[in-house]
């Protein structure tokens, strides 16, 4: 196979602008240009993300604020972050509705993890949708559950807090969502 530079005709430009999946090019965690499908996914035209901060995402500067501190210390470590969380579409005919979406990035440079990086978004409303109203917290939480086997003092250590905190959260999400058993929470979840 020839090298992706011996290619004729690639148009890198149109390869971002039509990947399936939503992109973004970073900076100080700011959106520098983003594609088609990112812009439909959040239910708004180009010129409304570019230029914007990460912030207007996240169904909170709570959460927008949480995930930066979450991610920075694995883009140190591993020089790419990944994990579904919820998200806000933020206009259109949905605006301010908010979904499950998966989101993996990459720094350019591990030792300035949000100096500047690339972004996927994976729209996962599809298979799994938000349908108890949770408060932030609940939301960092549930997506934690749903990444597969965590205990509570990991997720705790994941989000800064204690192991206790973490199980009141669990046992507030099992309420909401009428679960009898902690994995019967995580198939419910899962499920939306």
């Amino acid at each position: 196979m020839p090298a992706p530079s011996a290619l004729p005709d690639v148009d890198y430009r149109l390869a971002f602008d039509l990947a399936p999946l939503g992109l973004v090019l970073s900076r100080d965690r700011a959106i520098v240009d983003c594609n088609q499908q990112l812009c439909e996914m959040f239910g708004a035209a180009r010129e409304q993300l570019v230029g914007q901060s990460f912030r207007i995402l996240y169904p909170s500067a709570d959460e927008y604020e949480r995930a930066g501190a979450r991610i920075a210390p694995v883009m140190n470590a591993a020089g790419r972050y990944a994990d579904d969380r919820v998200m806000r579409r933020v206009a259109g005919a949905r605006q301010g509705e908010t979904f499950w979406c998966h989101v993996t990035g990459r720094a350019f440079d591990r030792a300035r993890p949000h100096a500047a990086g690339i972004w996927s978004f994976e729209d996962l409303s599809a298979r799994r949708a938000v349908r108890a109203e949770l408060t932030p917290r609940e939301r960092e939480v549930a997506a934690h559950l749903t990444t597969g086997g965590r205990t509570s003092k990991e997720i705790g250590r994941a989000l800064g807090i204690s192991h206790r905190t973490v199980e009141f959260y669990r046992a507030r999400l099992m309420r909401k969502y009428g679960a009898a058993s902690a994995a019967d929470l995580v198939q419910r979840l899962m499920a939306g």
